[in-house]
């Protein structure tokens, strides 16, 4: 097994949705894909927000066939294990890429087209994660959660040394639901523009927190990614109807209240006056009617 760099374009030919799949020429990519198995990869886009950069990670699970094209194979994400960074990181800093490994030993970078699915080292993974995943107050724990040998090894190097634990910590990074949640909880608010999509409403507290809360259409529980396509910003009392199944989203975002609800009423004037979600302008963003359909076939008590 080994980490990799998966090179993603929304607007290909390829079948490609990061949180589920990645669709790749067998001919070109298969060996190669094949030692990613079982292991993370980061997600490149060429040009995400006009900047080319590092926007996500997943785990590989498994490579199979396209029953639709006998000539690509598609890499099956793990269910659940794909995150989107919240902090946008650059392909390349004042030292050149970040992906090291692309720089020839007179440190200029190589030319010519980089391959679409491609190995990645253990330093040059980690440098991408911490930047998209870290920022000042992660470096620390918070609420009694720790993450072993990140802050001990920064004051004690020669009896652990720190750079055989960064694979280690950095892998606790991914899986931290703390961390996870956090990087979920702004890049959805953000998305969103601090405002609950049923109500409209946009509370702030004293502190000018806002009081709304990232809500995943899918649960993580059951393979929801923490992707923005996967949330929702909800209000407490929406939020909480949404998860009961007394709320639920069309794929066009109109509202549906179930007939359970026992003030129909009530619930309708909480709601916004066209009944339709307000979701965010950017489409990448916007709920996926495949997390919204399962919602409605596994929550909604329609």
């Amino acid at each position: 097994m080994t980490k990799g760099v998966l090179i993603y374009k929304a607007d290909s030919d390829y079948n490609d949705d990061p949180t589920s799949q990645y669709q790749f020429p067998s001919k070109l990519y298969l060996s190669r894909a094949t030692t990613l198995v079982g292991d993370w990869v980061v997600f490149l886009e060429s040009r995400r927000g006009g900047k080319r950069g590092y926007f996500a990670a997943a785990r590989i699970q498994s490579l199979a066939p396209d029953p639709k094209d006998p000539t690509r194979h598609l890499a099956v994400i793990e269910p659940g294990s794909f995150v989107e960074f919240d902090q946008h990181v650059p392909f390349s800093d004042t030292d050149g890429p970040l992906e090291r490994a692309l720089l020839r030993p007179d440190g200029t970078q190589s030319g010519g087209k980089q391959a679409a699915v491609r190995p990645i080292s253990d330093a040059d993974f980690n440098r991408i994660i911490e930047r998209g995943l870290i920022d000042g107050d992660d470096l620390l724990p918070r609420h009694g959660e720790a993450l072993p040998g990140r802050i001990e090894n920064h004051l004690n190097e020669i009896a652990t040394p720190f750079l055989h634990e960064i694979p280690r910590a950095r892998t606790e990074i991914l899986l931290s639901r703390a961390i996870r949640d956090r990087a979920f909880r702004r890049n959805v608010l953000a998305a969103y523009g601090e405002r609950c999509a049923l109500s409209g409403l946009k509370l702030l507290n004293g502190g000018g927190r806002a009081e709304v809360e990232a809500a995943h259409i899918k649960p993580v529980q059951h393979g929801g990614p923490d992707a923005v396509a996967n949330g929702l910003a909800l209000s407490g009392t929406a939020h909480w109807m949404f998860d009961r199944g007394l709320i639920a989203l069309g794929d066009d975002h109109s509202i549906e209240i179930s007939r359970y609800v026992n003030d129909v009423d009530s619930v309708a004037k909480f709601l916004l006056p066209n009944r339709r979600a307000a979701v965010p302008s950017n489409p990448a963003h916007r709920p996926h009617p495949h997390f919204l359909e399962w919602h409605r076939q596994n929550v909604f008590k329609s």
